[in-house]
Order: C-alpha cells, then structure tokens, then sequence
C-alpha cells in the first residue's frame, strides 16, 4: 500500500518539473530502484495509471530500472551480486558486506513534449 503515497510523490515531482519547463505532456519517466527496496514495480505502475488520468503524465511511459545489491566478502575481498538463499560469499563462505545502499528509490529521467 505504500506505493500509493510513493506513487503520489511521483507525480507529484513529474508534474512540478514538467510545469516548470512549459511541458504540454509528459511521454517517459524511468525510475531506478534498489534490489533491496520494498517497492513492487507492478504497483507503482498499477497507481500511476489510476493516479495520472487527466494529467500531462497520462499514458506516459514507466521504465523500472533495477539496481543489484552488491556486496564483498571479508575474509577474500571477492564482490558478488546477492545469491539466492544467503548473503554469504559463495567462493569461501565468508561473511559480506553490502557495497551500496540498494535501496534506492529515485526519477532519474523524464522525457517531455512542449
């Protein structure tokens, strides 16, 4: 359900922006999210199509850009993606820590007609 306020936020941005520049619509906003963020893209699209009707944004496209969680082993220094079932590194079994956030959430770009 938090997509929803996050999905709000979206537009809210998009919409500011696109004003800002005397856009007349807005045709693409891609996104980038971290592996390890709580958002569902599904939803987000769900609520942006419910919440842009009307707008310069409705029918604009959504692009959901994904971010790995990376992370690098202690004990070798060896940098893996996430591996399903564990964190631990799968050369030597030692612990890791995560190299970024991977919980990012941001509009990283919108495409526009003026």
């Amino acid at each position: 359900m938090h997509e929803m306020v996050v999905t709000e936020n979206i537009l809210r941005i998009v919409l500011d922006e696109a004003r800002k520049v005397g856009a007349t619509r807005v045709t693409k906003i891609t996104l980038v999210i971290g592996e390890l963020s709580s958002i569902l893209d599904e939803s987000v699209q769900l609520y942006f199509d419910l919440l842009c009707e009307g707008t310069p944004a409705e029918k604009a496209e959504l692009i959901f850009h994904r971010v790995d969680a990376t992370f690098q082993c202690q004990s070798c220094g060896h940098v893996y993606l996430k591996q399903v079932g564990g964190f631990n590194c799968p050369l030597c079994g030692g612990d890791a820590m995560l190299t970024g956030d991977a919980k990012e959430f941001y509009i990283d770009s919108m495409e526009i007609d003026t």
